[in-house]
């Protein structure tokens, strides 16, 4: 967003802020010494903005989790949303604002919550959301914040040399704060409970799919894996298991692929999109579905799905390469019949006709990402977003592939945005405006925590990381509970 030019004014570095209110008109001096109009707010300067977040004991101390009938669970707990003005929102005020993109709660909700002093403008509690924004305003919303549970399985340390830091990370859990989550990821699990802190992310992966992920311990390290990554010098072994009978022998797919919508990070198979390749070589079949080795050769978004989709073999549980909303043949040979804006509304409806939280909050933005947490060259990228903030859907930052900085216009995966919160009320943080202590929410399935997807190996030209595989890549394997 441009920094505007009028009313920064300048001041020395150790002169304290100007009293600051967002009401009106209380005759006053803004910075500088220069006089308010009647009605005119002070607007700060604007500030150097922070390119990621490092997370120190503070965020930790938050709060706490517990592990109930399997899974991990956060108490839920106050958190602060932060944003600068968008440019969009210039000229607007608050509560046409909160109408047109924040719509996770009722414009009740935020007048309410504007009235006990939970939304703020530079620092100063707002009187109503008739207030129009300028540029440069800075935003904050306080909200009551219930995560989404997670499998309990802790985190695996494969190898930790003061290098590189490798885990086998458990499906359902997301590598970065996104979505509705926060502690319960792989960062913050590392920090609060490891001790494990300034990483550097080497790849990403799905929160659905398991198996090894990579982060660099030091700048060094991370600049050299960054750089076998761009010359393709790492590779990658994944395990899947898909539905049918996979062709025997090795099968290689070099259909191009294309972002269909970067808002949400879906793919698919297209003549116009991006050159990729994959082998894939079929391990098992128990009369039912069948374990895949799978080598991408090429990074790209979703790239082994979208492969397995198109050659009519999804993964196991996938559930946006595995939806019916892809027709009748569910995306075989590139088959889907539907605009790609037909497409999208068919997912959002199957989802919601059969009650599955997966694209309840598909359009929540992202609360902060490192600058290493940008590098995403992996065949399956996390894409972070943000949850109830209070710009829900104000900045996305998903990443492009091969890149290192944050855009609003790249992909969100799907699945990235379950919102299930199933939580224990921990005594003193219900909340009488907060709509989710209001609801009983079951436990997810286990068909909503797991994708069966698993990075299996990575390996360089002077290293190689492996993580078990997984049970369900036995070839005597069967899912009872599976439909």
């Amino acid at each position: 967003m441009e920094q505007s030019d009028t009313n920064t004014g300048k001041r020395k570095h150790n002169e304290p802020d100007p009293p600051e209110t967002a009401g009106r008109g209380k005759r006053r001096r803004g910075a500088g010494g220069k006089k308010l109009r009647p009605g005119e707010r002070y607007i700060p300067p604007p500030q150097k903005r922070n390119p990621g977040v490092s997370f120190s004991q503070d965020h930790f101390n938050e709060t706490s989790y517990y592990v109930e009938g399997g899974l991990r669970k956060v108490f839920p707990y106050y958190f602060d949303f932060k944003t600068y003005c968008k440019g969009r929102w210039v000229g607007k005020s608050l509560q046409e604002v909160f109408k047109s993109e924040f719509r996770s709660e009722s414009i009740e909700y935020y007048e309410r919550a504007a009235k006990e002093g939970r939304i703020r403008l530079n620092e100063t509690p707002v009187e109503d959301l008739s207030v129009v924004l300028r540029n440069n305003d800075h935003m904050r919303n306080t909200v009551h914040r219930h995560e989404p549970p997670v499998i309990g399985t802790p985190l695996k340390i494969l190898v930790d040399d003061g290098e590189v830091l490798v885990v086998d990370k458990p499906a359902s859990i997301p590598v970065h704060p996104c979505g509705r989550f926060r502690h319960n990821t792989v960062i913050f699990i590392l920090g609060k409970e490891h001790g494990i802190s300034e990483l550097h992310t080497v790849h990403r992966l799905d929160r659905l799919t398991s198996g090894v992920l990579l982060f660099a311990r030091t700048l060094e390290t991370s600049k050299k894996l960054d750089q076998m990554v761009r010359e393709r010098q790492l590779e990658k072994e994944y395990v899947c298991r898909v539905e049918g009978e996979f062709p025997q022998g090795k099968l290689i797919c070099e259909e191009p692929i294309l972002v269909v919508s970067f808002k949400i990070g879906l793919c698919r198979v297209d003549p116009k999109g991006k050159e990729c390749r994959t082998v894939f070589q079929r391990l098992s079949f128990n009369g039912k579905t069948s374990v895949v080795r799978c080598l991408p050769l090429t990074g790209r978004t979703h790239q082994i799905r979208v492969h397995l989709q198109y050659l009519g073999f999804p993964i196991l549980n996938d559930p946006i390469y595995g939806s019916h909303a892809w027709g009748p043949h569910r995306g075989k040979g590139g088959l889907i019949g539907k605009s790609d804006e037909e497409l999208l509304q068919a997912l959002v409806e199957e989802h919601r006709s059969q009650e599955d939280l997966h694209l309840l909050a598909f359009m929540d933005d992202c609360i902060g990402v490192t600058k290493e947490a940008a590098k995403v060259e992996e065949t399956d990228s996390e894409a972070d977003k943000s949850g109830k903030s209070f710009p829900a859907q104000a900045e996305d930052c998903s990443e492009k592939e091969n890149s290192n900085k944050a855009s609003p216009e790249e992909p969100q995966s799907l699945e990235s945005t379950v919102a299930n919160s199933a939580q224990k009320t921990s005594p003193g943080t219900q909340d009488h405006l907060c709509s989710e202590c209001k609801l009983v929410r079951p436990d997810p399935m286990k068909k909503e925590l797991i994708m069966y997807l698993h990075a299996l190996r990575y390996k360089g030209p002077d290293f190689e990381y492996s993580a078990e595989s997984p049970d369900w890549a036995k070839e005597d394997w069967v899912e009872t509970d599976f439909s």
